[in-house]
């Protein structure tokens, strides 16, 4: 079937939602999440779903939206004027994980489905959607980890897919004015729907299926690491950097402000507690160094087979 079914997608999603809620709260062992529905003028609303202060998860938020409009904002048709005048539905589930652990990294998540109609012309549409890690404290381990699920999410659909979405999240979180990748990567594909509509959507849910595989062990090893106020300083400072691409480049930021969407839902990404400081580099060969010396590059993180 290559006709788009959105409710398919819809009960997906929410399914997604729960299932990451829950593994995050037995993994918190403390905190749970609040729910909070709400609803947009324009047309259609969401689901947010945010965790606070818990023993390992500071802030933990997993959003679910539907939402739809007359037409799509600059964001979305900057790239694709195409898509200009056509109304939209928009459906996805986003997640930005902020542990307090400063050995735990951070981590986004995003799958999405949009379709753009116009009574004259068939509808488009396609999916999008990766995930991404952010470390504060490298190990080559979990990087390692993080990618070989990232891969196996990919090989069902052909070797070609995990090292051009590989390479496509390299480039899309990348902090040009400070030219630094903001993590070690993961996967990024969007404007997919060359699969048709069920291949695109299963490739879609492989993605959003090995999120979990791919952050809850990482979690798991590093949550109980001891760390002191050198650790807690630098993951604040680099906090920072998490802000600057949210709100300078991130592309799903700038479709919901642009759109009329729910600041509170659009902002859930940005964490509680974070530090500048004018002109700071790392004391050389400092644990902290190792981080932009070792693992802020581009690296083939799966080389020779891993």
């Amino acid at each position: 079937m290559n006709t788009p079914d959105i409710q398919t997608v819809k009960d997906y999603l929410l399914d997604l939602q729960a299932r990451i809620c829950s593994a995050l709260e037995e993994e918190d062992g403390s905190a749970r999440f609040i729910a909070d529905r709400w609803t947009r003028t324009e047309g259609g609303g969401g689901l947010s779903r945010v965790l606070s202060e818990g023993r390992v998860l500071e802030q933990a938020g997993v959003n679910f939206s539907h939402v739809m409009g007359e037409s799509l904002p600059p964001a979305a048709t900057a790239q694709r004027p195409e898509l200009a005048g056509r109304r939209y539905e928009a459906l996805g589930v986003s997640l930005v994980i902020h542990p307090r652990n400063p050995y735990v990294p951070t981590s986004h998540a995003n799958v999405r489905f949009f379709i753009a109609s116009r009574d004259d012309a068939a509808p488009i549409w396609w999916f999008g959607g990766g995930f991404d890690l952010t470390p504060y404290y490298g190990f080559e381990e979990d990087a390692v980890h993080w990618h070989r699920t990232a891969r196996a999410a990919c090989e069902p659909f052909g070797a070609d897919v995990y090292p051009r979405y590989k390479r496509w999240c390299d480039e899309y979180f990348f902090l040009r004015h400070r030219n630094e990748p903001r993590g070690v990567g993961g996967l990024f594909f969007d404007d997919l729907n060359e699969w048709g509509f069920e291949r695109s959507f299963a490739f879609m849910r492989s993605v959003g299926d090995h999120y979990l595989p791919a952050y809850r062990p990482i979690l798991a090893r590093r949550k109980g690491l001891e760390y002191g106020e050198r650790e807690r300083d630098f993951q604040l400072y680099r906090r920072g950097r998490y802000v600057e691409f949210n709100l300078i480049y991130d592309r799903g930021t700038l479709f919901g402000l642009q759109s009329g969407g729910r600041t509170e839902s659009i902002l859930m990404s940005l964490p509680p507690l974070v530090k500048w400081r004018y002109n700071w580099h790392p004391e050389p060969d400092s644990p902290e160094a190792r981080l932009y010396t070792e693992f802020l590059r581009p690296r083939d993180w799966l080389e020779g087979g891993a």
